[in-house]
């Protein structure tokens, strides 16, 4: 087995260090010359560096400092370095073995290559030659002098010897805010045409559990006023289409656009044919106005018609005009989208997040899954606003949905980033796969919610059953 400083290792230095970091190198002994001068002309003044030493039996240990190599003929303070081991033997046992003595952190001697504390590593002076198969390096290893060893000792981090087949040092330093990630933080499917078929075929042939008899699933669409409920419909019901459309009222306002309660029905392009699940807006939420807890209750249980005309003077009661005494499951909501605005995650008034937490208790007593629907992406993250297929990729994206997730104490899986069409005149293929991609995720909620539902009808057969027995 070859044994490199590679992704996984990388990994592994990178949540010791904390942060994000790039690594970049500096000196590598067979590629440089073993010799004291080539070590300090290469990495001298260039920062926090990591020392890689590649041991004859495959050990892969090293050191680690934040400050800088300068030649200075003397010991160098620092709290935090530390020491490590990658692989014992090949196999993979990562330690970490922080500084104890910090003003020992490193020996730092122009004619010594990289070394750390007293002796814990001293790992070459002047010159060493290359025997054709390894260095047999002229230093010393004496651990646990200033480093807290944990256990480890001279056998378990280096075969008891310092023979070393090379020797590496990095350049380690912080990556840029919104560097994209290496790997996606939520793995999906490749973004091609393909999957984009792919998606539109299967929400076009779901169905809700055919046991239940329930024609529709019913999604419930709350949020800030501007974050985006009608603009959602409108691109979900845009890919569908085949063009962008603006059935639904939306924009910036003041206050919601949207005044009435709307049952909004999408429609394959080319039939027309509804499909297995509706969309329904209410009126968005602000500090002092918006659905009430009194209101969502009605709402949730499938009280209020289509195109319900919200009058706050006017408390909503079965006098109501086209009041659904005896809803039954078809017209209940079986999973809520919190629409938020992910721009402004850090500026929601505290009023609007009481709201919200207070319609969640609603939403919880009858058992109603939610999501949040984080919204406008390409405000939030540059990289993503170039390209959309990067968006769990993105570091300030995954950032934000962390912080929502705490908000509104949810899993993160229920928080789903999103890009509307706003100002667009023509269809983007990474837009359409998003947004079904969270349209497929809300489905599977929703239908968790009639399988819970399922499990209690039969739940009570079976205790009828037993009473009759």
């Amino acid at each position: 087995m070859t044994i490199q400083f590679q992704k996984k290792e990388k990994n592994q230095l990178t949540k010791w260090i904390g942060g994000r970091k790039k690594y970049t190198l500096l000196y590598k002994a067979s590629r440089d010359g073993c010799t004291s001068t080539a070590f300090h002309n290469t990495c001298n003044n260039k920062g926090p560096t990591v020392t890689i030493l590649y041991n004859a039996d495959n050990f892969m240990y090293g050191g680690y400092t934040a400050v800088n190599w300068k030649s200075v003929n003397a010991h160098q303070n620092d709290g935090s370095a530390f020491l490590f081991r990658f692989y014992q033997n090949g196999n993979w046992k990562p330690v970490r073995m922080p500084v104890m003595n910090a003003q020992h952190a490193i020996y730092d001697h122009a004619t010594y290559g990289p070394s750390f504390g007293a002796n814990d590593i001293l790992s070459f002076s002047n010159t060493v030659n290359f025997d054709g198969t390894n260095f047999s390096l002229n230093g010393s290893a004496n651990f646990g002098v200033s480093y807290t060893m944990n256990g480890e000792n001279y056998n378990s981090i280096a075969n008891g010897h310092i023979r070393v087949k090379d020797i590496e040092v990095y350049l380690v330093e912080d990556l840029a805010v919104g560097t994209p990630l290496d790997e996606p933080w939520r793995k999906t499917a490749k973004w091609n045409p393909k999957l984009l078929n792919e998606l539109k075929e299967k929400v076009e042939k779901y169905k809700p559990l055919k046991d239940l008899k329930v024609p529709q699933a019913r999604i419930l669409l709350v949020g800030q006023v501007g974050a985006g409920k009608s603009s959602f419909f409108n691109t979900i019901n845009s890919i569908f289409r085949g063009y962008i459309t603006s059935q639904a009222c939306s924009g910036n306002a003041e206050h919601s656009l949207t005044t009435m309660y709307r049952m909004y029905q999408i429609r394959n392009g080319q039939s027309g044919t509804p499909m297995n699940f509706r969309l329904h807006d209410t009126r968005g939420l602000e500090a002092d106005q918006g659905i009430d807890s009194h209101e969502m209750n009605y709402l949730l249980d499938g009280n209020l018609p289509d195109r319900h005309q919200f009058n706050p003077s006017v408390p909503i009661s079965g006098d109501t005009a086209g009041f659904v005494a005896s809803p039954n499951l078809s017209d209940k909501i079986h999973c809520v989208i919190f629409v938020l605005d992910g721009s402004i995650v850090d500026v929601i008034p505290e009023k609007v997040i009481e709201r919200m937490k207070n319609l969640q208790l609603r939403m919880n007593q009858r058992g109603i899954p939610q999501v949040v629907l984080l919204t406008k992406i390409d405000k939030v993250c540059e990289a993503t606003a170039e390209d959309i297929s990067q968006v769990f990729y993105s570091p300030v994206i995954q950032e934000t949905v962390d912080r929502v997730s705490q908000i509104m104490g949810l899993p993160r899986s229920h928080i789903l980033p999103i890009k509307n069409y706003e100002s667009e005149m023509e269809l983007n293929e990474n837009v359409n796969i998003l947004a079904l991609l969270t349209l497929q995720q809300v489905l599977h909620f929703a239908d968790d919610y009639m399988y819970n539902y399922l499990d209690q009808l039969e739940e009570g057969k079976f205790r009828q059953l037993h009473i009759r027995e």
